[in-house]
């Protein structure tokens, strides 16, 4: 009876020892399926962002390749307007008359005219006979080009921009080369009077701008040709991806907008 009254206290503290250990156990899984679920958390943290990472690399590349694609495009609409500008004025290169790519802007298009074809007095803005006789000519042919169905819709604007040479102030130099250019204008829009479909598209692309002695035309050696500054130039620029973007979103909701009731009815 002694032996089996003095084996309780040990059988009890065997029982605690285990019921210790059974716990330590538990809380050891339960700490190890809590790491566990929480490195599988960020894994998947790490998967989403890898995702949205690679979603993002992929939208950034594509906008590049249209962007590429856009200017690609742009270059080669430039290129196409100057060449058939080149063929449409020349008849006129003899005369001094030069279609260029404007070396500022990479969309714009220079049609250059000397002064000896639109000799204006000197601080005069009324276009004498010689010059009134050029444009008859030159007019036609210059808005036959850009309202072509081929390039109508790649031209944003087309300025007349009057230019002189450095002699006098920007007080008389500015005026006078603004209402020459406007001159140019009045009387360009006059030769295309008989014509009012082309009238009316040339009239759209048309705006006047005076420079007075602002751009200079310059020798190789940097010095001023007073002969060669005092011109006209008619500055084509092309639309940019923008305005394209912009005219076709216009375009596709005007033609996707449901029609209005024609009967009067509202």
């Amino acid at each position: 009876m002694r032996e089996g009254v003095m084996a309780a206290p040990h059988e009890a503290h065997e029982g605690l020892s285990s019921s210790l250990t059974d716990l330590m156990t538990s809380l050891a899984v339960i700490f190890i399926l809590l790491l566990v679920a929480s490195h599988n958390n960020k894994q998947r943290q790490v998967n989403l962002s890898q995702q949205q990472l690679d979603e993002t690399r992929v939208q950034f590349e594509g906008a590049q390749r249209e962007l590429l694609q856009a200017q690609q495009q742009t270059r080669a609409t430039r290129q196409n307007i100057l060449v058939a500008l080149q063929q449409a004025l020349d008849v006129f290169v003899a005369q001094g008359v030069k279609a260029e790519a404007d070396p500022r802007d990479p969309l714009g298009l220079l049609v250059l005219v000397p002064e000896g074809l639109l000799e204006f007095a000197v601080n005069g803005d009324t276009i004498p006979p010689g010059g009134l006789a050029f444009l008859r000519h030159f007019t036609p042919k210059l808005a036959a080009t850009i309202c072509a169905e081929t390039f109508r819709d790649e031209i944003n604007t087309m300025v007349i921009e009057g230019h002189t040479d450095s002699s006098g102030s920007d007080a008389i130099n500015l005026p006078l080369s603004q209402a020459r250019s406007m001159a140019v204008v009045q009387e360009s829009l006059a030769v295309l009077q008989p014509e009012p479909v082309l009238r009316s598209c040339f009239l759209t692309f048309l705006a006047a701008s005076g420079r007075g002695s602002s751009e200079p035309f310059r020798d190789s050696a940097g010095k001023e040709d007073k002969a060669r500054s005092r011109r006209v130039v008619f500055k084509i620029r092309v639309r940019s991806l923008e305005q394209r973007q912009l005219q076709e979103a216009l375009t596709s909701s005007m033609t996707t907008a449901p029609g209005r009731p024609t009967d009067g009815s509202r």
